[in-house]
């Protein structure tokens, strides 16, 4: 591998794409930010639309026309299937001859990892939805589905949004329990009940996109003392420690000292009863498991993997790390908390 191989890193998450051109060396040449990637909405093609504008701007800031590999890690990439159409059409856009394309939970689990470290461990994802991936060095993955409900998902920043309105519905009309949330949500918006909030969502005054919104509330009214609000919270947590054990244990790494890597603006928010009910789990049912919240730009993770399929050495992994440490690490402002869609 010589310094001349170059890799197009892309990270396409549901409200933005992140592309970055590094040469072989770990350099990062060129970088460009696009739009939000959902081919489950706009089609495959389209979607790739969105990808090329940024991926040809990140080439000519580079100073290049073409790559050696494509890294492309990408939400709603959630199954081989989709995938594989993804790499083809990814492919016939002609950036490079080598293109590899993985869900973008791979890329926060690559960027995670410490500069040192073999690509070993697991990541669990909580955005606007959840996700888990664990890889090895031999190339060996564990994965899920993460699709919704219907593949067993339950929680990130939308689903616990909508558990938060269900239970405060429910507790105003005296189907359910009493709970804060039953005041706390409408007042988010200025309203005076649940039932006015309902009716706005409802009639489309207050967009569906914006209960994302109502995620921080409900983590607010959990620190509060609020039982309804702390159940939900926990359940979150719950979620993620399942995750992320049997991604472990499929691995063969449950009793082995391994990463376990929390990323996605829920779990990077450092909830305090979130991040120690996670942690306090996880040493009972993975004792050897090291917990660490990324700070990393998932894209960097995109960049690594690539330096991984050339063959890179270790330097160009940590010149690439250093780039990326110098422009700054953790939540990126562009990102919305968490950004409402309903596929992590």
């Amino acid at each position: 591998m010589g310094v001349n191989a170059t890799v197009l890193a892309i990270d396409a998450g549901n409200s933005k794409t992140d592309v970055a051109v590094a040469a072989g060396d770990g350099t990062v040449l060129g970088t460009a930010r696009g739009g939000g990637f959902q081919p489950s909405r706009a089609g495959v093609e389209a979607a790739v639309d969105v990808l090329a504008k940024a991926a040809e701007e990140a080439l000519r800031s580079a100073g290049v026309t073409t790559s050696t590999h494509v890294s492309a890690c990408l939400a709603n990439a959630d199954l081989p299937v989709e995938e594989k159409q993804l790499e083809e059409a990814i492919r016939r856009r002609g950036w490079a001859r080598s293109v590899d394309v993985r869900n973008d939970t791979f890329a926060v689990l690559r960027a995670g990892l410490l500069e040192d470290a073999e690509p070993r461990g697991v990541a669990v994802v909580c955005g606007a939805g959840i996700n888990c991936a664990g890889l090895l060095p031999d190339g060996r993955t564990a994965r899920f589905p993460a699709i919704g409900r219907i593949s067993g998902d339950w929680g990130g920043g939308r689903g616990l949004a909508e558990e938060a309105l269900w239970h405060a519905a429910r507790a105003e009309d005296g189907r359910g329990e009493p709970t804060a949330l039953m005041s706390a949500l409408p007042e988010h918006f200025g309203l005076p009940s649940m039932y006015a909030l309902i009716e706005a969502l409802h009639l489309e005054r207050i967009t569906a996109q914006r209960q994302h919104e109502l995620t921080p509330v409900l983590f607010a009214t959990a620190a509060q003392g609020d039982p309804v609000a702390h159940s939900l919270v926990d359940r979150m947590a719950d979620e993620v420690v399942a995750m992320a054990a049997v991604a472990l244990s499929r691995l063969g790494l449950l009793t082995e000292e391994v990463p376990v890597l929390l990323g996605g603006s829920v779990l990077a928010a450092r909830h305090p009863q979130l991040d120690g009910r996670i942690r306090s789990l996880l040493a009972q049912q993975a004792p050897g498991a090291v917990v660490r919240v990324v700070a990393e730009r998932p894209v960097l993770g995109s960049v690594l993997l690539g330096l991984d399929a050339l063959g890179a050495e270790p330097q160009a992994h940590a010149r690439a790390r250093a780039h990326y440490g110098t422009i700054g690490r953790g939540a990126d402002p562009c990102d919305p908390l968490p950004d409402g869609l309903p596929r992590p």
